[in-house]
């Protein structure tokens, strides 16, 4: 399995002998480094490292002999050459740009790999939008492998998005070449309960030699996630506890922590390692969900991996959770995760190796970015007509759509389900609340920080619009923000204070095919477009950093405090994570997995 550039090695073997042996002469040595040797844990000084064909062939005290007029030498002088870093799990949708567009932010924080699941393009295109993102990520100069979704819709029964995949699919895809195997199984009842939707795949996955990714969302840890294990995943990074990570390790699972723009879950789980003593070897970093402004501004695996070492870990025990464990776990440690022979020469020289302070970043051993700089020629991709028109309200929408009827003969109050949003992490709280009733209608109530939440079907051009209430987002005043970022099946969800900012954004996204939009007393205050799939946007992750900056500050300006209170508002529909969510069908009570009325 191989993905863009880079020959198999099969097929250069001969050559990386030659040049280790000084037969042949390397097309670029590193002369004078300190090795980050992640296999044995060392640091080894005044270490060579020639490259040849895009692949290490020579790490050693002298690479002299490896040298000829034509050789590029870079002089490390004692800087640390250390692997590219990997990324264990990640959705390229989350930072609302195309895959190349993600690859140009983070390859100058040296990412270097990255196992994408696209399972947000499959719930809006199908299979047709996978094939687009691995289409586009083989292009890529560094190494983009792409897990199948598994759960297209992520609930069934509970939800209906804009496409349908089963076992054919995944095992039409697995003979893809940067198809690497099957994305977070988050349907982990379907599991434990033998769904043979679920089995299917995994069996399809496990045949192919494939790794199965996990998504075991529940606290409990009893007999539900051992029949979750049994069925066949291999990794989990829903977990935000210390008992948490050492339950899935004891049951031969990888436990990634993940480190987001709106998840912080690596620091009470790595205590399993520097508190409990349990082996570093089976546990992985990786970042779930970043957002471009988080690329752009705060790094994207080198921040993880800092973020770690803060919490306690040694630097050489952080770096091996982001290069080689990973290798290890996708089956490719002999392609990537360490600056060892025959690998591909994915480096970066770095100064100071406890702040990674990044000073070059190589990928198939050619400088790709400097000083945080990208200096590699990205590849030119353009999306088909067929991914931009995903937006179908089938209707303008109007204030009326916004309102919720209370139960008849309701009095003055009515208890309703409330969804509670929990800072810096995925799960929500399942609250109730006594809301207010005016002519029939149940309202918000802004002094308990409760405000409306709306999701609105566009895959199917409905016209259909689910009402609810959620508290968290502490808006004061009129506002509202609606977003086609709608994990998993990717409809419109339109969280605010008045009906009628919410139907102004709802309509307005219909009009720029998606995307996320905040208004506030009837003017729109900030406008991200994603037209593709109303996802990903065409644009550059600069341009779309600086319009996600203004959509925090528009959501700041209107009282909301959270931190990234877009990754937020773009989960309140995931009917896979407890413990209260909205959905196209209603209110998803997700501890029992069924729908539940609004109002108790």
């Amino acid at each position: 399995m191989h993905s863009g550039m880079v020959e198999p090695f099969e097929a250069v073997a001969p050559r990386l002998v030659d040049v280790a042996m000084g037969r042949q002469k390397a097309d670029l040595v590193v002369r004078g480094a300190r090795w980050v040797n992640v296999h044995s844990g060392e640091i080894i000084p005044e270490t060579d490292i020639a490259v040849v064909a895009g692949r290490f062939a020579y790490c050693g005290s002298d690479a002299s002999h490896t040298i000829g007029p034509d050789t590029e030498v870079v002089e490390a002088d004692g800087r640390f050459v250390m692997p590219g870093l990997c990324d264990a799990h990640m959705h390229v949708e989350s930072g609302m740009v195309t895959v190349t567009e993600f690859c140009r932010a983070v390859i100058p924080h040296g990412t270097t790999s990255m196992f994408i699941d696209p399972h947000e393009i499959a719930n809006v295109l199908g299979l047709a939008g996978v094939r687009l993102m691995h289409d586009e990520a083989v292009k890529q100069p560094v190494n983009v492998w792409v897990q199948m979704p598994s759960c297209v819709p992520s609930a069934p029964g509970l939800e209906e998005g804009g496409a349908v995949l089963g076992p054919d699919d995944v095992a039409e895809a697995m003979g893809r070449p940067a198809i690497i195997g099957l994305g977070e199984v988050m349907n982990f009842p379907g599991v434990a309960g033998n769904d043979p939707k679920m089995v299917g795949e995994i069996a399809a996955t496990r045949k192919a030699n494939r790794t199965v990714g996990g998504h075991y969302a529940s606290p409990h840890l009893g007999l539900p996630f051992h029949g979750y294990v049994a069925g066949g995943a291999e990794d989990d990074h829903e977990g935000t506890r210390m008992e948490d990570a050492a339950a899935r390790v004891r049951q031969g699972m990888k436990a990634m922590l993940r480190l987001g723009s709106a998840w912080y879950d690596v620091a009470e789980q790595v205590r399993a390692i520097t508190e409990m003593g349990l082996d570093s070897r089976h546990f992985i970093l990786c970042t779930d969900d970043c957002h471009s402004g988080t690329l752009v501004r705060d790094g994207h695996m080198n921040r993880v991996v800092r973020h770690a070492i803060s919490r306690g870990l040694k630097p050489m025990t952080a770096i091996q959770m982001a290069t080689i464990n990973t290798a290890e776990h996708f089956k490719l440690e002999r392609e990537i995760g360490s600056v060892t022979p025959g690998r591909r020469a994915d480096f970066l020289i770095v100064s100071d190796l406890a702040e990674l302070k990044i000073d070059a970043v190589y990928g198939r051993g050619v400088r790709l970015a400097g000083a945080g700089r990208l200096e590699a020629d990205m590849p030119a991709h353009a999306y088909p007509d067929s991914a931009i028109d995903t937006v179908k309200l089938g209707k303008r929408l109007s204030t009326e759509d916004f309102a919720v009827k209370a139960p008849s003969g309701a009095g003055d109050t009515v208890e309703a389900r409330v969804i509670g949003v929990v800072e810096n992490q995925a799960p929500t709280k399942a609250l109730t609340a006594a809301l207010p009733v005016r002519n029939g209608i149940a309202m918000p109530d802004p002094a308990a920080d409760i405000c409306r939440i709306a999701l609105v079907e566009r895959h199917r051009a409905s016209g259909d619009v689910t009402n609810g209430f959620v508290s968290g987002f502490g808006y004061r005043g009129r506002c509202a923000m609606a977003s086609t970022v709608a994990h998993d099946c990717h409809h419109m969800i339109v969280v605010g204070t008045s009906e009628e900012d919410m139907a102004l954004a709802a309509n307005r996204l219909g009009e720029v095919g998606g995307g996320v939009v905040f208004f506030a007393d009837g003017a729109e205050k900030a406008l991200v477009e994603m037209p593709i799939a109303g996802l990903m946007s065409n644009e550059r992750a600069e341009i779309v950093a600086e319009k996600a900056d203004r959509l925090i500050g528009a959501m700041r300006d209107a009282g909301c405090t959270l931190n990234n209170a877009y990754m937020q508002h773009s989960l309140l529909a995931l009917a896979v994570i407890p413990a209260l969510r909205i959905s196209d069908k209603g209110i998803v009570d997700v501890e029992t997995f069924s729908l539940v009325d609004l109002f108790v």
